[in-house]
């Protein structure tokens, strides 16, 4: 079985819906792909990769729980605004 098709499996195991893409060339791959979920864990993967950019959330220099969670919700403000003025 190809990792993809055992990753697609795992996450059935455990209750997810799987958001995994099919190769062009792979046989028996059903004609329906979820296109929007995709998209969607594209944008949240992308999203979480801009906020590790900042030193501070990467290296966990918050060790309380809450100040950690102020300092990701003020990243994630300032991607807010950053994409807000470029748009």
């Amino acid at each position: 079985m190809p990792a993809s098709k055992a990753n697609r499996q795992a996450a059935r195991d455990r209750g997810a819906i799987p958001i995994i893409p099919h190769k062009a060339n792979e046989k028996g791959k059903p004609r329906f792909f979820a296109k929007a979920l995709y998209k969607g864990r594209a944008r949240i993967e992308q999203a979480v990769g801009k906020i590790k950019r900042f030193k501070r959330v990467t290296l966990r220099c918050e060790k309380t729980k809450w100040n950690f969670a102020s300092i990701v919700a003020l990243v994630a403000g300032f991607i807010l605004l950053k994409s807000a003025h470029t748009a």
